[in-house]
């Protein structure tokens, strides 16, 4: 059983070389920082009481899961703000098309104005979709977030598949008036223009 003194010891120890090799994989010193301090956090909050030989071990799969869990995380963020843009360009009436079978994501690159466009973007998403009711927020969750298939959302909700396509349908509705109402329509709909050339 590890001391506290032994623990701090690895983590000062680990530190510096987790650091460099998580902003290598993450191309980002910020969200570099981030990851490490979380995995340290993580091995000190659910690990301490382990035999400190066994530190190395627990700490590199704690951070190469959170470090998954940062590229989920943008990959999520990258499609929500994509989902949202073509769909803003669309406006399909239809309430049961299923937009995720069509969709082609974007890449942000390193363009920092459409960074920042996308951070705007996720910040209004994430506010309206607290909003939604529970059923639409349900079915957007486990179908964008989660990326369960129709059959299985509609499994886990217990409904018909075309119930999970009408709530997703009409969640995704109520995102992109939100995304309006904050006045994002028109650089969206800039994005589905690119989205429309990228696959020609």
């Amino acid at each position: 059983m590890a001391t506290s003194q032994e623990l701090a010891d690895f983590l000062a120890q680990v530190e510096r070389r987790a650091f460099k090799q998580t902003a290598y994989a993450v191309r980002d010193d910020h969200a570099a920082l981030d990851i490490v301090q979380d995995a340290m956090l993580k091995l000190a909050e659910n690990y301490a009481q382990r035999p400190v030989t066994e530190f190395p071990m627990l700490f590199q799969r704690i951070l190469q899961n959170t470090m998954r869990d940062f590229w989920r995380r943008q990959k999520v963020r990258s499609f929500w703000t994509t989902l949202m843009s073509s769909f803003t360009g669309k406006q399909d009436d239809d309430e049961e098309h299923d937009l995720l079978e069509t969709l082609e994501v974007e890449q942000p690159g390193n363009n920092p104005e459409r960074q920042l466009e996308r951070s705007q973007t996720i910040a209004i998403i994430e506010q309206a979709l607290q909003k939604l009711p529970h059923r639409q927020r349900q079915a957007f969750v486990l179908r964008y977030w989660e990326e369960l298939d129709v059959a299985e959302t509609a499994a886990a909700m217990g409904c018909s598949e075309g119930s999970v396509k009408t709530h997703c349908s009409r969640a995704v509705h109520s995102l992109a008036a939100a995304l309006q109402h904050h006045g994002l329509s028109t650089s969206s709909n800039a994005v589905t223009r690119s989205n429309v050339e990228a696959t020609r």
